[in-house]
């Protein structure tokens, strides 16, 4: 199966001041998202067990994952990864000067193992282009390499007001992206 992408073409402004230009810009084609009593019962089939226990065994594995992760552990998650909460806040030079309200965000940070970025590696792309009027022009199969983003590479850009607890999702906002 293939991951499908649109790439829409829309007025790209790199400033505020300017008029912009149509770029296409790219994004992945969304499924229907997939209800837990779907899951549930797709899981139930597959290792053999009802779905009453399934769904105990569900919420139960929920539960404890919310639970630890609050407590500070890295929590694995069968078969995907780990998880684990993070923030982002802002440095200070002065001890007297660390307080709650120099955090911006409480996050979620999610690190995938190695099998699932191995499968989204392999998987094909699928690219469907549709002009500014919505007006389907190209479709395109992926031939790259299927490169990965790996943490390590997401922790290149500058956050300026400091980071904690891991940055998988990449460094803070410079603000000099395009605004779409």
């Amino acid at each position: 199966m293939a991951m499908k992408v649109k790439a829409v073409e829309r007025l790209v402004k790199f400033n505020k001041n300017s008029a912009g230009e149509y770029r296409y810009v790219m994004q992945p084609d969304l499924y229907i998202p997939l209800s837990q009593e779907k899951v549930i019962k797709e899981a139930a089939l597959r290792s053999g067990v009802s779905r009453g226990v399934m769904q105990a065994c569900w919420d139960a594995a929920g539960e404890v994952i919310k639970a630890w992760a609050t407590e500070g552990h890295s929590v694995a998650l069968p078969g995907l990864g780990t998880m684990r909460f993070g923030i982002r806040a802002a440095s200070v030079a002065d001890v007297n000067d660390v307080k709650t309200s120099l955090i911006r965000t409480r996050r979620i940070i999610f690190t995938p193992a190695v099998d699932l970025k191995e499968e989204l590696a392999n998987a094909a792309i699928q690219i469907t282009c549709y002009d500014r009027n919505g007006e389907e022009v190209k479709r395109v199969t992926s031939s790259d390499a299927g490169t990965i983003e790996d943490n390590d590479d997401a922790d290149t850009r500058t956050d300026t007001g400091g980071s904690t607890g891991g940055n998988t999702g990449g460094g803070g906002d410079t603000g000099d992206g395009p605004q779409i």
